[in-house]
């Protein structure tokens, strides 16, 4: 009976929230106050325990996970948070034990298989995640051939504004994502699209075309868009299958083909967080005059005590390069790895750049990355 109740509760409120957002009925929650507390509010009658959770609940709260939430009139149960700093927040409802979006926000990220709703906080960070009054890219989702592959693969490709006016050509940005991310996540999950309009807006960058594509081999495009195939494409990759390092070169073909950008190695970059970052470890040793600057964001760095692998370090360290920066939160699983690598690197005299950030293995780390890459690419 609980189990139905949770289930009846879950409609209940997605239901509310639907109503209130369909016919305009006005809503202003979550309410970002004006000292940067968030003010949250959820109908749940019946419940006994309300509480959100948050990627700002640790920040807020020392070690407390959860903000218990307080019942009101007509079931309405309300939280308000301490102040919080500028960021991009997600967060649910646990609603008797049962997880759920907020029905009265339409601002929705997804992370793999997990939902999320999310608020923004404005001011240094907030602002940059934020729409902007300023002039816009354009996002375009593409279909591409992938023969390495044996299949057609999807990928979202910003394009600054202006690109569709002009003839000129631009430098390119390849981005890639992390373990069960997609080709969407950069874009959902990392803003780049508003990251990227409102740094070249401002001059802080330069104007640049950034490609995000689908690092998984074994998937055609992200689950959300295949229907009822989507769960099956949440399967490993088979070993001996070949990898999305072997087929990048399909990536780089199609959008030298297709986009106007200028076929330097100096005016192309690489960048991944994660998963990501280990692919862009491998690409620019397996493409060494491909790329003048390489990005590891988090990066999963592994197999770099191989002698074939310490072997193509050295002769990409021989062959040259521009930028080469690796960045991780100091509470990061991975902190240690990207730490050994480096000492490694440092034993044959590979230049690197380190920046090391507070905070662990989050988006909100990648986004900052992102933030402070961008405006170090293509300067002459």
């Amino acid at each position: 009976m609980k189990r139905i109740f949770s289930l009846l509760l879950l409609v209940s409120v997605a239901l509310t929230g639907l109503a209130q957002g369909r016919w305009g009925a006005a809503t202003e929650y979550p309410k970002v106050n004006e000292d940067n507390s968030v003010t949250f509010v959820v109908e749940a009658k019946g419940a006994q325990k309300v509480s959100v959770v948050g990627d700002f609940t640790l920040q807020a709260g020392g070690d407390k996970r959860h903000f218990d939430m307080k019942r009101g009139e007509k079931g309405v149960w309300t939280v308000t948070t301490p102040p919080l700093r500028s960021e991009i927040y997600s967060y649910n409802f646990y609603i008797d034990g049962v997880r759920t979006c907020d029905g009265r926000n339409m601002m929705r990220l997804r992370d793999g298989e997990q939902h999320f709703s999310s608020v923004i906080v404005g001011g240094e960070r907030g602002d940059l995640y934020e729409v902007q009054d300023v002039a816009h890219g354009t996002l375009h989702t593409v279909w591409y051939d992938s023969p390495t592959l044996s299949a057609s693969r999807r990928a979202t490709i910003y394009l600054p504004a202006g690109y569709e006016q002009s003839k000129k050509k631009y430098p390119v940005l390849y981005l890639l994502h992390g373990m069960s991310g997609d080709e969407t996540a950069w874009v959902e999950l990392g803003r780049t699209a508003q990251i990227m309009d409102n740094l070249i807006a401002t001059g802080k960058c330069m104007e640049m075309i950034v490609v995000m594509t689908n690092g998984n081999a074994w998937q055609q495009c992200a689950p959300t868009h295949l229907g009822g195939r989507a769960m099956q494409h949440y399967r490993n990759g088979k070993q001996g299958e070949p990898s999305f390092v072997e087929s990048f070169g399909d990536v780089i073909k199609y959008v030298e083909d297709n986009y106007r950008v200028i076929r330097k190695r100096e005016y192309r970059a690489i960048a991944g967080l994660s998963m990501g970052g280990g692919h862009t470890f491998q690409i620019s040793r397996e493409y060494p005059k491909m790329f003048d600057y390489v990005a590891l964001f988090s990066a999963a760095v592994r197999g770099f005590n191989e002698p074939n692998t310490q072997q193509a370090l050295k002769a990409q360290r021989d062959n040259g390069f521009k930028l080469y920066w690796i960045a991780c939160g100091k509470d990061d699983f991975l902190y240690k790895l990207n730490r050994d690598y480096m000492a490694y690197l440092d034993t044959i005299s590979f230049p690197y750049t380190w920046r090391e950030s507070d905070g662990g293995h989050t988006w909100r780390n990648w986004r900052i990355y992102l933030s402070e890459l961008a405006p170090m690419l293509f300067v002459k």
